[in-house]
């Protein structure tokens, strides 16, 4: 029979090691819903990765916040922290939208929008998790509907993603199939598809003072370079900086410093996507944008696409975002690339 003492002893032994278990950090890919809200973790080895949200302050899911493989965050805030840029307020994390559906504007919409506005605009809504998966790579599967300014359902979006990392890298791979649920053109326009708005040091130190104009004739002014910026844009085709926005190539990159800590973005097309290889939406201010539907608004010398699927019509768009913890090279770059285009049917 044990002594009151010796069973104090196992009892105190058996609570340190379940309590050190449970401070173990879970190995793997988790994916783990909160559907209270609105949002769904996604961790790497016990750290924070990014979490897909959709509350009702955004017109659409994005992944927001998204870290890199050191913790460190790339996203510009939601909503902007002090000293960030505010303009765009539409530009949250990373995005998949459009802003010419059927004459209707899916990537402008926000919370700040005018009320006398709220007809033209689209909102992407979030309708279930389809699956949910951990593991060696976290996977996610959602459903959403794109509805017009009418209030009309006119595209079925499931997107699956698939997460992974390793010690230096941190991976989105974001497949999105849209069902047309009636006619549905996207007209040739500069702002789209896949959009991701990056942290203030990642922006380009030569951004100055400027004034955009959507297509329906709202101007948003941004300010000249934050003062930590160091971002620098590096396309397949060997375009550099500025020079990047308008051109099409496979992959582009981002590469920043902040504190000694170095980070590259690379966004990868895939051959089998709509308009490949994409144009590049890359702004010095922190707009990181594949958009590979908006053609000859780009390069006026090219064909209007204006992308038309029928009710019942189905396409695929393929995309592979890495986030590096060094300058990666085109020779890596490229290495991706061409693993990326044997995946995915």
């Amino acid at each position: 029979m044990h002594s009151l003492s010796s069973v104090a002893l196992l009892a105190a032994s058996a609570l340190l090691a379940a309590s050190a278990f449970a401070a173990t950090p879970a190995k793997g890919v988790q994916v783990v819903l909160d559907q209270t809200q609105s949002r769904v973790d996604v961790t790497i080895d016990g750290q924070p990765f990014t979490s897909y949200i959709w509350p009702a302050t955004l017109k659409k899911p994005v992944l927001y916040p998204i870290r890199d493989s050191d913790g460190v965050t790339l996203t510009r805030g939601f909503p902007p922290g002090p000293g960030e840029r505010v303009d765009h307020p539409h530009h949250v994390g990373l995005w998949f939208n459009y802003a010419r559906v059927n004459n209707f504007d899916f990537w402008n919409n926000s919370e700040a929008i005018k009320p006398e506005n709220h007809a033209r605009m689209g909102t992407i809504v979030f309708d279930k998790i389809l699956s949910a998966k951990s593991g060696r790579k976290g996977e996610l599967t959602t459903l959403s509907t794109w509805i017009d300014g009418n209030k009309h359902p006119i595209l079925e979006e499931t997107t699956h993603f698939v997460f992974s990392g390793n010690s230096g890298t941190r991976v989105i791979d974001r497949i999105a199939t849209l069902k047309a649920l009636d006619h549905v053109v996207f007209e040739d326009e500069k702002d789209g598809m896949l959009g991701l708005r990056v942290a203030s040091w990642l922006e380009s130190p030569t951004a100055k003072d400027a004034v955009f104009t959507d297509s329906h004739g709202v101007q948003t002014k941004t300010g000249a370079a934050s003062p930590d910026a160091t971002g620098e844009y590096l396309t397949s085709e060997g375009a550099k900086g500025d020079a990047a926005w308008s051109t099409r190539g496979r992959w582009c990159s981002l590469t920043g410093h902040k504190n000694g800590h170095t980070v590259t973005i690379a966004i990868f097309d895939q051959p089998k996507n709509p308009g490949y290889p994409t144009t590049w939406h890359a702004r010095g201010y922190g707009l990181f944008a594949a958009n590979p539907l908006g053609i000859s608004v780009f390069n006026p010398k090219e064909k209007p696409l204006n992308f038309t699927l029928e009710k019942g019509q189905a396409a695929t768009f393929r995309y592979r975002i890495v986030f590096y913890t060094h300058a990666a090279t085109p020779d890596e770059l490229n290495h991706e690339a061409d693993s990326f285009a044997t995946e995915y049917k």
